[in-house]
């Protein structure tokens, strides 16, 4: 078969703007003030009651082997609790929503906030590969043979990232969530820059989180039509202070200096069962 010429060619590949992503687990970040003046109102055999039971739920649900959730609670005036949960789809997200709003303590939660997304891996260098393989071919975006060719790669790429498509909650003691969408202004706009381009942004990107393996895990989830926002980024590490780090220095790299916008930003603090029914009862220990 006759390749195109080179200007065919391109324009093929930035006919296939978007790159191919993959998705794996449905998350939902749920956010709580607790109501602490109803709950004081209470006698205290009532107020460890409803500690408890809620304590137990949450460690019911973190020895699920198809998904899991974690309590964690927030630092600052944003909220007192979040709920972070990893389901197989939406549907048992929906179930392990209901099972927390029918537990006695749901009567003095406050909602202040909530997130829905999937575990979403972005193939930038793949798909750059892929496009201008098929466009080489004289293949045309669309066609039968494109979308098997689109669908082949995608099962492989499922099949080797499974791990990182489906994972647990990170046993760390601290989380650092946000939610972020790549600019769409008048100067910069990421969705009008060629995909070749927006690869090689990302590919640097992606040095910078790499200096912090084994400090920190980074779940990526994509919210497109499921949120307000395009995706969320979850950080868990056993220092805080990584964090900071991490976000200040991607700060001066190009993709996010140019084209980063970044919703609310949520800490929190892992809360064992126990630490969970001592927040809810009131008893802090004294700290």
């Amino acid at each position: 078969m006759k390749s195109d010429p080179p200007s065919a060619a391109k324009a093929k590949v930035d006919a296939a703007a978007a790159p191919l992503t993959l998705e794996g687990a449905s998350l939902l970040h749920q956010m709580f003030r607790i109501r602490r003046a109803a709950l004081r109102l209470l006698p205290p055999a009532r107020r460890h009651e409803i500690a408890h039971a809620m304590a137990a739920a949450i460690e019911e649900m973190q020895r699920r082997e198809n998904g899991e959730s974690a309590a964690f609670s927030i630092l600052g005036h944003k909220g007192d609790l979040m709920l972070i949960h990893f389901r197989a789809d939406f549907e048992q997200l929906s179930r392990a929503e209901a099972a927390f709003a029918a537990l006695p303590i749901d009567d003095f939660l406050e909602p202040t906030g909530s997130y829905l997304s999937m575990v979403e891996i972005g193939l930038y260098e793949g798909s750059v590969r892929l496009y201008q393989h098929l466009a080489a071919e004289g293949i045309e975006p669309g066609t039968p043979q494109w979308r098997a060719a689109i669908d082949e790669a995608a099962r492989e790429n499922r099949e080797k990232l499974a791990a990182r498509l489906w994972p647990r909650i990170p046993e760390r003691r601290y989380v650092c969530f946000y939610p972020m969408n790549k600019r769409r202004g008048e100067t910069h706009n990421w969705y009008q820059l060629p995909i070749e381009e927006r690869q090689r942004l990302m590919h640097d990107h992606g040095m910078i989180g790499r200096r912090y393996a084994g400090q920190v895990t980074q779940i990526i989830s994509g919210s497109v039509g499921f949120d307000d926002w395009e995706w969320g980024v979850d950080l868990f590490a056993d220092d805080p202070l990584v964090f900071k780090k991490l976000v200040y220095e991607m700060r001066f790299d190009e993709s996010s200096a140019l084209y980063a916008e970044f919703g609310q930003f949520y800490v929190g603090v892992r809360l064992k069962p126990d630490e969970l029914a001592a927040m809810i009862v009131g008893d802090n220990g004294g700290g």
